[in-house]
């Protein structure tokens, strides 16, 4: 069945407890913003809103990773009190007094990260209702993702659903010419949907260290650049997609390759200008430092200025280069997922979602 989402549900049943799973796991607050919509409805109809989330990857308890900041950060974002509870039984007597209450990060049990549905349903016994507003964890099967479904009815958040709606839109017919532009680190990660879109995708145009990894499979002497060397079989299969445009020349730092060159630049901004449907996931170079920034910002300048195109980017490193210089507004959609959003496009079942659509109630 299709997700209910917290808007299309009665406000009449929006006013028990609401247990709110957000993604506070970013280096800004970003994701919290993004969420600040489904907040504010919850605010108007619940009598106490839980909210679930995480920081890191914590063994054990780490004050660093604490989300009492976070809990800070929202009140001020909202402008209206939140409570933080370092635990669950101090969480109950909160919530009895109404209002926003943050949960200490979830991460520092042990049975949210294994989906235990023991821990799951002692979160589910502080609510009446669950509603998943994290879209950037919904890829994990975790407790507070997953299993709590099972144990209340389970709607989607206001920001979930722009996500899958703006993802759904290159899923199904998107308007051609469509291109995948694509770096980070491992091509491995991406095989997918490389895989996914092999003949729906006009281009391809690859930078970055997986750029490096391509063009050492075709002979390149890459020297001493980032590649990716245990690569599963099917990634050499790429090499024989003809939409694949890999970088023509690459900006060395000594004797690694930092950036694509200027002929590259040109290359992939000319099939941008072209395109009616853009994803962007992966910086093209060291965009941290000036000297090697170029290719980043070239590429989000020439889909900036694509007007007639419905364009998507998103990932930690691409939302950062894109606000850096100053495009994030300009897309069609930045999304609040990187591994989630490449997983979705892949054609994967994420866990979050599966959750949501089985356990509407």
């Amino acid at each position: 069945m299709p997700i209910r989402y917290v808007d299309e549900v009665n406000p009449a049943k929006l006013r028990g407890v609401a247990l709110l799973r957000l993604d506070f796991n970013a280096e800004d607050d970003w994701r919290m913003r993004a969420a600040l919509p489904t907040v504010r409805l919850l605010m108007r109809h619940a009598r106490a809103v839980l909210v679930l989330s995480h920081r890191g990857r914590p063994k054990g308890r780490d004050p660093k990773l604490s989300l009492r900041r976070d809990a800070v950060h929202l009140s001020r974002l909202i402008g209206a009190s939140v409570r933080f509870a370092q635990n669950m039984a101090s969480a109950r007597r909160m919530l009895a007094a109404g209002g926003i209450v943050v949960l200490e990060n979830l991460r520092f049990e042990k049975g949210e990260e294994k989906n235990d549905p023991v821990f799951a349903k002692r979160l589910a016994a502080l609510g009446d209702y669950y509603v998943n507003d994290a879209f950037p964890v919904s890829h994990r099967a975790n407790a507070s993702v997953a299993a709590v479904t099972r144990f209340l009815p389970s709607h989607g958040g206001l920001s979930l659903k722009e996500e899958l709606r703006n993802l759904s839109r290159v899923m199904r017919r998107p308007r051609r010419p469509l291109v995948m532009i694509f770096g980070g680190a491992k091509i491995s990660d991406k095989l997918g949907i490389f895989i996914r879109f092999r003949r729906a995708a006009d281009r391809f145009l690859v930078g970055g260290a997986l750029a490096n990894t391509l063009l050492a499979l075709r002979g390149m002497d890459m020297r001493e650049s980032l590649v990716e060397k245990k690569l599963p079989k099917k990634v050499r299969a790429i090499l024989g997609y003809r939409n694949v445009l890999v970088p023509e020349d690459v900006v060395w730092h000594g004797r690694r390759a930092f950036d694509i060159g200027g002929r590259s630049i040109r290359l992939f901004s000319k099939e941008i200008a072209k395109a009616r449907t853009i994803v962007w996931n992966g910086p093209m170079g060291v965009f941290e430092n000036r000297s090697y920034a170029k290719g980043t910002k070239a590429v989000g300048a020439a889909i900036a200025k694509n007007r007639k195109a419905f364009s998507l980017a998103g990932g930690g490193e691409t939302v950062t280069a894109l606000k850096k210089f100053g495009f994030d507004k300009r897309l069609s959609f930045v999304s609040t997922g990187g591994g989630a959003m490449l997983e979705f496009l892949s054609g994967k079942k994420l866990p979050g979602i599966v959750a949501l659509e089985k356990n509407r109630k």
